[in-house]
């Protein structure tokens, strides 16, 4: 199996309208692009998109050309499709995707699914494959079911009937592959439902293409590219291929590679360059193939990530991303659709509720001595049966306050004032009861923003979150490292503008993000909870000294050894303690 790189294959999609245009002389010259600035270890090629079918002929001459470079070749599938003869009519179909309800795209979904798999020992599904398709037909099949509840048992049948076992039956060798989108929070409304088809496909494979975040549609935090990959890591253990992603509306190469940097630090198998016509001739490549030997060298030895446990079950939605944008300060994330019952740590925000045991199984965590944290979006949606189970006695009054001081408690008792209005929830709680580790304030108003409980053995803490989550990244650097100390086990860093990626052979990477605002060189100061005698640069070998300080905090005292660094923008800083 070809492979340039030790910890990550090189590979690329060919999308049908691509591949049906190949002449033999321009499949040569592109190959030869892509050979030369990132190296091709795989190729996917798509047989059908829209309303495009590739002839097997071309298929097999495409194939046989890559194969004989020594490049892996799969199939790939787009479940979108035009009008044709025998489907029914006037659909209003967003993306064209394909009605599961229409008799005539049903047959016709597998019969492109028993081509593609007769060509092909691997097959992908590209993420159209969902459906919101509102045609007279599906009124009448989804009856007095809601749409997601509908859609997502259609799309279990689908998966088995119309992909699965016809393309099993056409090759028994073969392995359906589902890739899913970057907007985890909405799967269920379109009938994706992984929890159910991990069951069903051998493998899946994660969206993880960005963008420039403050202009593109979906709004995604460029965090996304590594705690996307980290939740379906842990959704489908040992069988997710890779992270995908794209040049577009990537209007500086810093935000392309970006992409690609982080899919890489979530220890993803495969990097996905999406699509081959949009990438040939691209600067943004030739810049790729600069920074993949670094990528590859940064992770020499880097086992499994690790971080703080985010619980996200399947099929939720709340306080969406709000874990990426913890993970854009600096709070290294592990986020899963699995309650982690072991953890010593854990976060929990609005999209947990989607577990009808939640508060239950909260309790019992914090009882065994577990400390969490829940969100004010968490507070809000479960504050009764909080109550009940004796948790808390804070509640949420409804009203808003915007904070311009920030008073962080304990003996530490530091002023920070003369910020930036930023909007909190209000939460009201009893005095000594639970106690304020920060506390935020405008004129006389003085009021919690992260709070914390005892019950049993263990914590719990509430954490205000700002009506506009962004401003995360507006907070005092202090009163954000309130919430960094608390979520963190035995390591944080203190800083701005930059994400903490930890792993399970105590290494860490750090990464300080190319934005228009902050193109400058930041201090940034790592924090150890146990002795450590240096830090030790990666690559380098240079040990940074390390210094004992005393910290008093939540009229606890203790010592923490810590090393200062600088981060560039754009720069990987890899070390482990010694």
């Amino acid at each position: 199996m070809k492979q340039h790189f030790k910890n990550f294959r090189t590979v690329v999609y060919i999308p049908a309208q691509v591949a049906a245009g190949f002449t033999d002389e321009k499949l040569a010259s592109d190959y030869e692009f892509l050979e030369k600035y990132i190296g091709l270890d795989k190729v996917y090629l798509e047989t059908h998109r829209g309303g495009c079918d590739v002839e097997q002929e071309q298929i097999l001459r495409i194939k046989n050309f890559l194969e004989s470079k020594g490049v892996e070749v799969s199939g790939g599938i787009t479940t979108t499709i035009d009008d044709f003869d025998g489907a029914e009519k006037g659909k209003r179909r967003i993306f064209n995707t394909f009605c599961y309800t229409d008799p005539a795209m049903r047959a016709r979904l597998k019969e492109i699914v028993t081509r593609t798999a007769s060509v092909f020992d691997e097959v992908i599904l590209d993420d159209f494959y969902f459906t919101n398709c509102t045609c007279e037909r599906c009124i009448k099949e989804k009856g007095d079911r809601d749409w997601t509840t509908f859609r997502r048992e259609l799309m279990k049948g689908v998966s088995e009937e119309l992909i699965v076992n016809p393309a099993k039956a056409a090759n028994p060798g073969v392995k359906m592959v589902i890739k899913y989108p970057n907007w985890r929070e909405s799967y269920h409304f379109d009938g994706y439902v992984p929890e159910v088809q991990r069951d069903i496909f051998d493998a899946t494979y994660t969206g993880t293409e960005t963008r420039s975040p403050a202009y593109a549609d979906q709004h995604l935090p460029e965090y996304l590219s590594y705690s996307l990959v980290r939740w379906m890591d842990n959704a489908w253990p040992g069988r997710n291929g890779g992270g995908w992603f794209d040049p577009y509306q990537c209007w500086s190469s810093d935000r392309y590679l970006e992409q690609a940097y982080l899919t890489a630090f979530a220890r993803a198998k495969e990097l996905m360059h999406f699509q081959w016509s949009d990438i040939v001739g691209n600067p943004f490549v030739a810049a790729m193939g600069m920074q993949l030997d670094k990528i590859d060298a940064l992770l020499e030895d880097a086992m499994k990530p690790c971080g703080v446990p985010v619980y996200i079950p399947f099929a939720s939605s709340g306080e969406n991303h709000l874990e990426m944008r913890l993970g854009m300060v600096g709070i290294p994330m592990e986020p899963t659709p699995f309650f982690p019952e072991t953890a010593k740590k854990l976060l929990l925000t609005e999209s947990a509720l989607a577990d009808e045991q939640i508060v239950e199984k909260l309790a019992a965590f914090v009882r065994n001595g577990g400390d969490a944290v829940i969100t004010t979006g968490f507070l809000k949606g479960a504050e009764e049966a909080l109550h009940a189970a004796g948790l808390t006695e804070a509640h949420l009054t409804g009203r808003t306050f915007d904070a311009t001081r920030y008073h962080v408690t304990g003996d530490y008792a530091g002023y920070i004032g003369h910020q930036a209005p930023i909007r909190f929830p209000e939460i009201v709680h009893g005095n000594n009861a639970s106690w304020s580790l920060l506390n935020g304030g405008d004129g006389d108003l003085h009021t919690p923003i992260f709070l914390r409980s005892a019950y049993g053995k263990g914590r719990l803490y509430i954490l205000a979150v700002p009506e506009h989550d962004t401003d995360l990244y507006r907070m005092p650097r202090a009163a954000v490292d309130v919430i960094k100390r608390t979520l963190s086990e035995d390591v944080y860093a203190t800083g701005r503008d930059f994400s903490l990626f930890t792993y399970e052979d105590g290494s860490m990477l750090l990464y300080r993000y190319v934005k228009g605002d902050n193109n400058r060189a930041a201090h940034v100061t790592l924090h150890s909870r146990h002795e450590v005698s240096a830090l030790v640069v990666s690559g380098t070998g240079e040990k940074i000294p390390v210094h004992p300080v005393t910290v008093q905090e939540d009229f606890e005292t203790f010592t923490e050894w810590q090393a200062d660094v600088v981060l560039e923008p754009g720069i990987f800083y890899k070390g482990h303690w010694e």
